[in-house]
């Protein structure tokens, strides 16, 4: 929400802003709530990076708990600064992301394995050129919307092929945190003018961001699960400190 206000990252240049009041609490970060609200997801992404290394789940879970925090940390550069290079910063990351999720979930049942690779990558790579130049506006959510409706379908299909209770929560909670953060982000969008008058801003967009966090690590333990169930590991859920899910595997000896 532009305000006029004199910054060390200077005139706001990016598409887009959120309902929230720029550089209210330091020159140096113009949306303070929005920007701190992303360390959640970093702190969900490690303990998820950890717990794959440590039971040497496949590099694919490795490199989607690292691009986790990539893009939470892209998403604090840009709401920090508000500069088009930081928004791309952000943006693009939403769509590699968003192609590791297309190719974890469909390559199981992909018969020819180096075409779906070969393309998700010149694919992401090319968006990241064309990005690069045209400011999409619109057109990048109408995109990244489309690009995770693909994922919708394969997602049920795992949850309606897992028995185990555990898992179908993760399921749910993922469903969730979905359903509540587009409801915060689209609140903020959309009434931002009468937000902007209560006496308390809810901070809707740093809403989203908490609630995405949680939602990608439900994404990601779900995933894990049902991988690991696919390769004969006996996965569980079982609980850290009693309150956050992961999977726990015991791998046959051959492997």
């Amino acid at each position: 929400m532009a305000d006029g206000i004199s910054s060390f990252w200077g005139p706001v240049t990016s598409t887009s802003e959120c309902c929230e009041k720029n550089y209210a609490y330091s020159s140096y970060i113009a949306e303070f709530y929005n920007t701190i609200s992303n360390i959640l997801t970093i702190l969900l992404a490690f303990i998820g990076l950890v717990n794959a290394i440590r039971q040497r789940f496949e590099k694919r879970f490795t490199v989607l708990h690292v691009s986790n925090m990539i893009l939470a940390i892209g998403s604090m550069l840009y709401h920090a600064t508000l500069q088009r290079l930081q928004q791309q910063g952000d943006e693009t990351p939403m769509v590699w992301e968003m192609l590791l999720y297309m190719y974890i979930l469909y390559s199981p049942d992909w018969h020819y394995r180096s075409t779906m690779p070969t393309f998700l990558f010149l694919y992401g790579a090319i968006f990241a050129v064309v990005h690069s130049v045209i400011r999409f506006g619109i057109g990048f959510k109408v995109h990244y919307v489309i690009l995770c409706l693909l994922c919708i379908p394969r997602m049920y299909k795992y949850y309606i092929h897992t028995n185990d209770a555990s898992a179908k929560k993760l399921a749910k909670l993922y469903v969730a945190t979905l359903s509540l953060g587009s409801l915060c982000w689209f609140s903020d969008r959309v009434f931002c003018k009468q937000i902007s008058s209560w006496p308390i801003n809810p901070q809707g967009h740093a809403l989203w961001h908490l609630l995405m966090g949680f939602n990608s690590y439900f994404a990601n333990t779900f995933l894990m699960f049902c991988r690991a169930q696919q390769r004969g590991w006996a996965p569980k859920v079982v609980y850290l400190t009693g309150i956050l899910p992961y999977v726990k595997i015991e791998k046959p000896k051959t492997q």
